[in-house]
């Protein structure tokens, strides 16, 4: 059997974008399991949710958003530190752009090597890659939670740190008159689950538990298609915890059996593959989900550093 390319190397075909207004000023941008994005006017600025990967990307976005607003805008707002959500970030001219502590962190920490490994994970994400000028800093970072009032009758938008889930740091951008949350990678809608940076139990219970309880009538996740009801908003959130349970059992199990990464890795992909195998970035992402959680549970507390060199030989021991 022939390898499989590594991560999404051979995706090179453009994604449908679908822009959507879910109430008086709040617009979700979809693209077929691509990163979302979104945008919530305020009076008389607009607050922009997460940066894409390149300039080139934010201005393509920004273009379609132009049509319906031409507000300046005052905030950005980025989920968490991954290169394919923030290296865009320039294209927005924000007065401010704001993250948790944790992003700003990881960024300095981390967030050269994982621009280099997301580029050659994702390469059609890296659209005119040169046009980056360099990493993403936030200009105001909190721990817990930061509100924006939009003025007028408008209401806040909410800030808020859940918990560990998807990295350390991230955020969700919540709406509470309109119950319309903003929830970056901590819940994906029929699209498989990056954990490569994650807190899998962490995630798994409370911080799921955080984001379920604000009782979100819509709900923009990471990838794919916007959920509206609550029964529907439930089943993405039931649908991102089943993912991490599966793996949590499927991983322990080897794991706790004194088996090989590569044995957890097969058991974990026969055990989710019929469910979520159609699903985008399903084969990218599980070579990577598996080997972080395999550290989780051999006491390695904080993911180890993703590198461009790191991610072929995972992806060769797991997918060669």
């Amino acid at each position: 059997m022939a390898a499989k390319p590594f991560a999404s190397s051979a995706d090179l075909a453009q994604k449908q974008q679908t822009l959507e207004v879910l109430d008086d000023g709040v617009y979700a941008l979809t693209a077929e399991g691509d990163p979302n994005v979104g945008a919530v006017e305020g009076e008389d600025f607009l607050v922009c949710f997460e940066a894409l990967a390149t300039p080139t990307a934010a201005r393509e976005w920004l273009a379609v958003l132009r049509e319906h607003t031409d507000k300046p805008i005052r905030y950005l707002v980025l989920s968490h530190y991954h290169a394919v959500r923030v290296l865009g970030a320039s294209a927005f001219g924000a007065d401010v752009i704001i993250a948790h502590d944790k992003t700003r962190e990881l960024v300095a920490e981390r967030g050269l090597q994982d621009w280099e490994s997301e580029f050659a994970r994702m390469p059609r994400l890296a659209k005119d890659a040169g046009s980056v000028p360099g990493l993403t800093w936030p200009t105001l970072t909190f721990s817990d939670s930061v509100t924006i009032h939009l003025g007028g009758d408008r209401g806040e938008l909410v800030l808020r740190h859940l918990g560990r889930g998807h990295t350390e740091g991230d955020l969700v951008a919540w709406l509470p008159r309109q119950r319309i949350l903003f929830a970056g990678d901590l819940v994906e809608a029929e699209a498989a689950l990056y954990t490569g940076d994650a807190f899998h139990r962490e995630w798994a219970g409370p911080t799921l538990d955080r984001v379920a309880a604000l009782g979100a009538h819509t709900l923009v996740g990471g990838r794919g298609a916007v959920t509206r009801g609550r029964d529907a908003v439930a089943s993405a959130i039931g649908q991102t915890r089943h993912f991490l349970t599966v793996m949590l059992r499927e991983v322990g199990a080897v794991h706790g059996r004194g088996g090989t990464l590569k044995e957890a890795f097969e058991a974990t992909h026969a055990a989710l593959v019929d469910r979520y195998g159609r699903w985008p970035i399903f084969e990218h992402c599980l070579p990577f989900d598996v080997s972080r959680l395999w550290d989780e549970l051999s006491g390695v507390e904080r993911p180890v550093i993703w590198t461009a060199e790191r991610d072929r030989a995972v992806w060769a021991e797991l997918q060669g």
